[in-house]
Protein backbone atom coordinates (compact mmCIF):
# COMPACT_ATOMS: atom_id res chain seq x y z
CA UNK A 1 0.00 0.00 0.00
CA UNK A 2 1.16 3.71 -0.91
CA UNK A 3 1.10 5.96 0.97
CA UNK A 4 1.83 10.31 0.62
CA UNK A 5 2.67 12.88 3.34
CA UNK A 6 3.53 16.31 3.56
CA UNK A 7 6.71 17.14 5.88
CA UNK A 8 7.13 20.60 6.81
CA UNK A 9 9.93 21.42 8.92
CA UNK A 10 12.40 25.05 9.88
CA UNK A 11 14.77 26.14 7.52
CA UNK A 12 18.27 26.15 9.21
CA UNK A 13 20.02 23.93 8.01
CA UNK A 14 23.33 23.84 5.54
CA UNK A 15 23.09 24.91 1.85
CA UNK A 16 23.24 21.79 0.26
CA UNK A 17 21.26 19.81 2.62
CA UNK A 18 18.13 19.17 0.83
CA UNK A 19 20.15 17.61 -2.27
CA UNK A 20 22.78 16.03 0.09
CA UNK A 21 20.50 14.29 2.96
CA UNK A 22 16.79 14.66 1.79
CA UNK A 23 16.76 13.62 -1.57
CA UNK A 24 19.90 11.23 -0.96
CA UNK A 25 17.44 9.60 1.24
CA UNK A 26 14.21 10.13 -0.96
CA UNK A 27 15.86 8.50 -3.76
CA UNK A 28 18.07 5.50 -1.64
CA UNK A 29 14.27 4.73 -0.64
CA UNK A 30 12.65 4.69 -4.32
CA UNK A 31 10.38 7.26 -3.67
CA UNK A 32 8.88 10.25 -5.49
CA UNK A 33 8.10 13.36 -4.95
CA UNK A 34 9.83 17.12 -3.95
CA UNK A 35 11.30 19.20 -1.64
CA UNK A 36 11.12 22.85 -1.63
CA UNK A 37 12.78 25.83 0.69
CA UNK A 38 10.40 29.03 0.85
CA UNK A 39 12.12 31.95 2.29
CA UNK A 40 9.66 33.56 3.20
CA UNK A 41 7.88 31.75 5.25
CA UNK A 42 11.51 30.13 6.49
CA UNK A 43 10.18 26.87 6.51
CA UNK A 44 10.77 24.03 3.84
CA UNK A 45 8.21 21.39 2.26
CA UNK A 46 8.83 17.78 1.37
CA UNK A 47 5.96 15.99 -0.29
CA UNK A 48 6.82 12.44 -0.46
CA UNK A 49 5.30 9.33 -2.20
CA UNK A 50 5.78 5.51 -2.10
CA UNK A 51 5.38 2.16 -0.36
CA UNK A 52 3.82 2.95 3.25
CA UNK A 53 7.11 1.58 5.17
CA UNK A 54 10.00 3.24 3.39
CA UNK A 55 7.82 6.63 3.29
CA UNK A 56 7.65 6.47 7.48
CA UNK A 57 11.21 4.84 7.24
CA UNK A 58 12.03 8.52 5.56
CA UNK A 59 10.10 10.31 8.22
CA UNK A 60 12.13 8.53 10.91
CA UNK A 61 15.40 9.73 8.97
CA UNK A 62 14.22 13.41 8.93
CA UNK A 63 12.99 13.10 12.80
CA UNK A 64 16.97 11.72 13.09
CA UNK A 65 18.88 14.67 11.43
CA UNK A 66 22.15 14.14 11.14
CA UNK A 67 25.24 14.78 13.68
CA UNK A 68 25.70 18.50 12.88
CA UNK A 69 21.81 19.45 11.66
CA UNK A 70 18.40 18.56 13.81
CA UNK A 71 15.25 19.45 11.91
CA UNK A 72 13.04 21.75 14.17
CA UNK A 73 9.42 22.03 14.16
CA UNK A 74 8.63 18.93 11.81
CA UNK A 75 5.41 18.62 11.29
CA UNK A 76 4.05 15.19 9.54
CA UNK A 77 0.68 15.14 7.77
CA UNK A 78 -1.62 13.10 5.38
CA UNK A 79 -1.40 14.13 1.65
CA UNK A 80 -3.28 13.57 -1.20
CA UNK A 81 -1.01 12.61 -4.36
CA UNK A 82 -2.41 15.27 -6.82
CA UNK A 83 0.24 15.43 -9.37
CA UNK A 84 2.71 12.84 -11.07
CA UNK A 85 6.19 13.30 -9.78
CA UNK A 86 7.16 10.42 -12.66
CA UNK A 87 8.90 8.20 -10.29
CA UNK A 88 11.82 10.84 -9.22
CA UNK A 89 12.62 12.88 -5.95
CA UNK A 90 13.20 16.62 -7.02
CA UNK A 91 14.39 19.26 -5.10
CA UNK A 92 12.84 22.89 -6.30
CA UNK A 93 15.07 25.80 -5.45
Amino acid sequence: MNKCVKISFDISYPENFLRTFVQKHATSLGLEGLAQASHIEQRTIVMVYGPKDDVEAFVDVLHKGTKDVQLKNLEVEPFLKTKDYRGVFRVIE
